[in-house]
C-alpha cells in the first residue's frame, strides 16, 4: 500500500512524538475512523465551561504528578 504525501506527513509527525503522546493521538484517530461518514465534528475553537474545569483540573494533576516524580 502507498501512502500519500499527508499520510507521510501525519506518520512522520506521529512517530516525533512521545510514546505516550502518540498512542493517545493513534487512540483519538481510531475513534474518529469509526464514527459514521455522516457524522457532524464540531471544531470550533470556544471551549465550554466544563470544557475548561476538565483541561484546568487535568493539567493540575499532570503538574502534580511531575513534582512528585520528576523523571516522568
Amino acid at each position: 500500500m502507498e501512502l500519500s504525501k499527508r499520510e507521510i506527513g501525519f506518520v512522520e509527525a506521529l512517530r516525533r512524538l512521545p510514546p505516550a503522546a502518540a498512542e493517545e493521538l493513534t487512540a483519538l484517530a481510531e475513534r474518529l475512523a469509526s464514527l459514521p461518514p455522516s457524522s457532524r465534528l464540531d471544531w470550533s475553537d470556544a471551549w465550554s465551561d466544563s470544557d475548561l474545569r476538565e483541561f484546568t483540573a487535568e493539567s493540575v494533576r499532570r503538574l502534580e504528578e511531575d513534582e512528585r516524580d520528576p523523571s516522568s
